[in-house]
């Protein structure tokens, strides 16, 4: 998984769970919480979603790398490349 298909599932998670959402001038950088007025019940949905959406595992421990949209992507692509790890080790 690269950073712009781990964005696309960062993107369909939000749908799912804040379908009105306006993706115009969303910063990358900004916790998506904030930027689209999610409470914490949304923002689990969301991890599940996206979780869901990627078939990556995310647990309690991935949340603060999961506030930002570049956080969730990186953290996607990180989860991708130590599920091939224990797959090829």
């Amino acid at each position: 998984m690269n950073h712009d298909q781990a964005k696309a599932f960062v993107r369909q998670a939000v749908q799912r769970v804040v379908p009105d959402a306006d993706f115009t001038g969303l910063d990358p950088g900004v916790s998506l919480r904030d930027t689209l007025e999610m409470d914490s019940l949304a923002f689990l949905e969301f991890v599940e979603v996206l979780a869901e959406l990627s078939g990556r595992e995310l647990t309690e421990d991935d949340y603060p790398a999961l506030v930002t949209w570049d956080g969730c992507a990186a953290r996607l692509v990180a989860r991708a490349g130590a599920s091939a790890q224990g797959r090829s080790g």
